[in-house]
This record gives structure tokens, C-alpha cells and sequence, in this order.
């Protein structure tokens, strides 16, 4: 079946096959967030990214096509992306990963604290930690590369489609639209589709054209 990222709450799991890693999708919870699972198709070793809600549904996910993910990642510290983290850790004994200026924030420790420029290790796959700062001090998204050359990023609530994540000051618009720049759409081309924390999916060249409006508009 062909991957849409089209997802809803209630509704089934959109997986994605890719060369090194699979990558299923999940809705969950009241604000209908985004959990994804990413296994490594070499060694069938997994990482959740945002154990948001709905923590039966989070373990399903967690154990889809092989044993039950090794480490959770929260890309940042909004209550929303990590109500169901406590129940999805004590059933898995799973590690838990967030950026350095988040962990704080988020009340199950922070196992290991990531800071921009770090890697992460999914079985064979490595995945580039990129801070964006803006949205939150320590919001993180992951960058993959697949051996098929396609590109993949997952931004949290940084990047979605249509523009930047919520921002409380002109400061903090500043901060991530500067980072999204910089950190995104100046280091990966267009092909490379994004997986925010929530809704649908999108290419950076389907946004890129948007960015000078972005700007403008300040939101």
C-alpha cells in the first residue's frame, strides 16, 4: 500500500517502507498528535518519537513488526507530545532521549540529553539531531538519510505544513525562523519529505517558496 501520512485519531497506523528503516504513524490523543515509530529493517531495533497519549495505542505501536522500541524520543517538552512517556517507559523499560534545554520540562528523566549536531543510532540507521530553537528553548528534530538517497525529517512542532511552530514573542519568531533557515531549508534540498508532531506530512520544496511570507506575516 502506498504511504500518504494521512492519519486521524481512532484510526489504523500509515507505514512507510524505506531501504534501512520502516516508519509507522500514529495519531493520538485530544490534539491529535503524531507518534512515529522507526524500525531498523537490519537488525529490527526501534525508536519511538513522542509518546504522546493513549499509552495502550503507544505500546502497539512500539512493538509493530518486531520487539518493543528500546528508546523513546521527545522532541520537545509541551505536555501534549509526552502524557503517555511514564506508561510507554515502565512497560518497556524503554530510554528516553530530549534536547539538553527541554528535559526539564518533561517529567519522566531525560536519559540522554541531545544537543544540536549529536547523532542518534537506530540499529544501522543514524538519524542527525538538529536543535531549533524558538517554539521551545530545546525543541530537537531528527534528520535521516535512507540508503536509497531519499531524505527524512522529523520536526516536532518546529515545521509543519503552511509554516513555523507556535511562538509566544517576536524574539522566539526570530529565534526559529532563523534556525528553520539555517538549520533546515539552507542544509537539505526539496525532495526531503518532513514528519511533524502534527496533521500531514510535506516536502521542503512544497514550503521553501513560503518562507519570505512567513516572515512577514511573523507567524
Amino acid at each position: 500500500m502506498t504511504y500518504t501520512g494521512e492519519v486521524s485519531v481512532g484510526g489504523p497506523v500509515d507505514v512507510r517502507e524505506l531501504t534501512g528503516l520502516s516508519i509507522a504513524k500514529l495519531a493520538v490523543g485530544p490534539m491529535s498528535n503524531n507518534a512515529y515509530l522507526l524500525r531498523c529493517r537490519a537488525s529490527g531495533q526501534a525508536l519511538l518519537i513522542d509518546a504522546a497519549a493513549e499509552p495502550q495505542r503507544l505500546l502497539e505501536l512500539a512493538r509493530l513488526g518486531g520487539p518493543a522500541a528500546e528508546a523513546v524520543l521527545t522532541t520537545h517538552r509541551h505536555a501534549d507530545h509526552w502524557q503517555g512517556l511514564a506508561a510507554v517507559v515502565a512497560q518497556t523499560g524503554a530510554r528516553t532521549l530530549a534536547g539538553a534545554s527541554d528535559a526539564e520540562g518533561i517529567p519522566v528523566p531525560t536519559g540522554r540529553r541531545l544537543e544540536h549536531g549529536d547523532c542518534v543510532h537506530v540499529g544501522d540507521a543514524e538519524l542527525s539531531v538538529i536543535v531549533l530553537r524558538g517554539h521551545t528553548p530545546g525543541s530537537v528534530a531528527l534528520y535521516y538519510r535512507d540508503p536509497d538517497g531519499s531524505g527524512h525529517l522529523f520536526t516536532g512542532d518546529s515545521l509543519f505544513p503552511g509554516g513555523p511552530g507556535r511562538t509566544t514573542s517576536p524574539a522566539d519568531f526570530t529565534s526559529l525562523m532563523d534556525d528553520l533557515e539555517q538549520r533546515i531549508f539552507d542544509a537539505y534540498d526539496d525532495e526531503v519529505w518532513f514528519y511533524p508532531g502534527h496533521g500531514n506530512d510535506s516536502t521542503l520544496g512544497a514550503e521553501r517558496p513560503h518562507l519570505e511570507e512567513w516572515r512577514a506575516r511573523g507567524w
